[in-house]
């Protein structure tokens, strides 16, 4: 599942994220997420998010389920 619908991207699930530094090079960075930052429904490079870890970048794919 991507991430570019808001209703789908909830906390405590597990996703991967491209980081601002790596969006030329497409490499993903994996974790759980603890805040959206996107408010629109739809984004189309994918829902902006904070990792619990702080890091901060769009989702490109679903893991898992929040647990």
């Amino acid at each position: 599942m991507n991430g570019q619908n808001r209703k789908d991207v909830v906390p405590g699930m597990e996703v991967h994220i491209v980081l601002k530094q790596d969006q030329r090079s497409g490499k993903l960075t994996k974790g759980i997420v603890k805040d959206l930052l996107t408010n629109s429904p739809t984004h189309p490079h994918g829902i902006k998010v904070r990792l619990v870890d702080g890091q901060v970048g769009r989702v490109k794919q679903i893991l898992s389920p929040a647990r």
